[in-house]
């Protein structure tokens, strides 16, 4: 099933939530995210529905018999992780959105309104969660800039490996030091290579973050069956913003089969998660490849483009923070400027007949592009440490510093629909335990 527009995109519709009619909100009606929330106080988890700054409780609303369901999704909406309601056919979903959407509207009926007002929870008294238990976390590998810029400062003769541009890089994470936005990371120690050539067991002192997009996986496939490209948009739920971060000093010296220890301390996603239809009329081609590339092959050739989006990275400092002063934009840029698209991803990673479940985690990589400002790490921001980062208050950063909280936010927009976000994802840089 291809998703297709309907009412629920109508960016005409406004929602009875007035929050969710602010340009600034995130959360307008056209979008309805996903996480998972506890109200403050209160330990158990339940599944909501993100509106204006307001959460409903999903679970409670279709418990109360508000709209009608099925025994399956009242089932899957009981559960404290989406993943059982990921794996619903698409179409079921849909219906859910529409409903969910209906409900909301500024034109619902009284009582239909009156029942899902009962279920709000404004976002001040939610606290959100990991919003799916990730079984496999596979990070690619798709900026063909954040690649050659990082070849180049390793010293590498071919800075771009020659397989980039035929298929989408990848390595297998750690899903279990994922963690949800507002996690502090704590500087980890590792072997690390001296300047002056020494091998060295110490905290990490060249602390990055990686801005990145990343897609959870709905409905799996079965060994050994491959999922062609021109399916697998059915096979992915909706997307997250992503902060891989990373030591790059332990990352460059352990790295022989891939990355380990300089990744695998954590890494954190933003608690919601916007669904593919909500992100249906943002769809944009990627950037052309650059002349002389080699032809995508058969297998992966086509797919459905990309997400057209903003993404920017802000950093705050300690300094910063005690002054008063508001974190600083160091990033803007956009999954345009990837070589692979998420649908190319996930065809290629079931090429071979690797079975992907309900839950899994594809990371684009760091989302760079060609100029200056669309860097999305500091490895790239500052060549390699060399040319620190000078902010607004004079401070400089050649790696981040203990202290300093990294925050990402993405939006949506193109010309007659709603814009619509991801809420942020953040985290800070806590000093390495001794």
């Amino acid at each position: 099933m291809s998703i297709s527009l309907n009412e629920t995109h109508d960016p005409q519709r406004r929602s009875w939530v007035e929050s969710a009619n602010k340009p600034e909100t995130d959360f307008p009606l056209q979008n309805l995210p996903f996480c998972v929330f506890s109200r403050t106080g209160i330990s158990e988890a339940k599944i909501g529905v993100g509106i204006g700054d307001q959460v409903l409780d999903l679970s409670a609303l279709l418990r109360s018999g508000g709209i009608p369901t099925s025994p399956d999704l009242l089932d899957a909406v009981s559960r404290s992780t989406l993943n059982a309601m990921m794996g619903l056919d698409r179409a079921q979903l849909s219906t859910l959105r529409k409903q969910l959407s209906s409900a909301l509207d500024g034109a619902s009926a009284p009582s239909l309104k009156a029942t899902a007002q009962a279920f709000l929870v404004p976002m001040r008294a939610a606290t959100l969660h990991l919003p799916v238990e990730i079984g496999d976390y596979t990070d690619f590998l798709t900026s063909a800039w954040h690649t050659e810029r990082h070849g180049r400062f390793k010293g590498l003769q071919d800075p771009l490996p020659k397989a980039f541009f035929s298929l989408p890089i990848a390595y297998h994470g750690r899903a279990s030091s994922i963690c949800v936005s507002g996690t502090d990371s704590i500087r980890p120690w590792g072997q690390i290579r001296a300047a002056e050539g020494h091998v060295k067991f110490a905290p990490s002192e060249a602390m990055d973050f990686e801005l990145e997009l990343a897609a959870y996986v709905g409905r799996g496939n079965a060994q050994g069956r491959r999922v062609d490209v021109s399916h697998a948009a059915e096979h992915l739920f909706g997307y997250c913003l992503m902060n891989d971060w990373s030591a790059k000093d332990i990352q460059w010296w352990e790295q022989v089969l891939g990355p380990f220890l300089g990744k695998s301390f954590m890494t954190i996603v933003s608690p919601w998660v916007v669904t593919a239809e909500a992100l249906a009329p943002y769809r944009s081609p990627l950037d052309p490849r650059p002349e002389g590339s080699p032809p995508v092959l058969p297998h992966l050739a086509g797919g459905a483009g990309t997400l057209d989006l903003t993404m920017e990275a802000w950093l705050q400092t300690s300094t910063m923070r005690a002054a008063g002063a508001p974190a600083v934009r160091i990033s803007k840029t956009n999954p345009r400027h990837l070589s692979w698209s998420f649908e190319q991803m996930l065809s290629h990673h079931t090429s071979n007949g690797c079975n992907l479940r309900t839950g899994d985690l594809l990371g684009s990589g760091t989302v760079s592009g060609e100029s200056a400002d669309s860097m999305g790490c500091m490895t790239e921001m500052t060549s390699a440490g060399k040319e620190p980062l000078r902010l607004p208050n004079g401070e400089l950063r050649p790696w981040l510093a203990d202290g300093d909280e990294v925050i990402f936010r993405a939006r949506a927009s193109r010309e007659g629909f709603a814009s619509i976000g991801f809420g942020e994802c953040r985290g800070r840089v806590l000093p390495a335990i001794t």
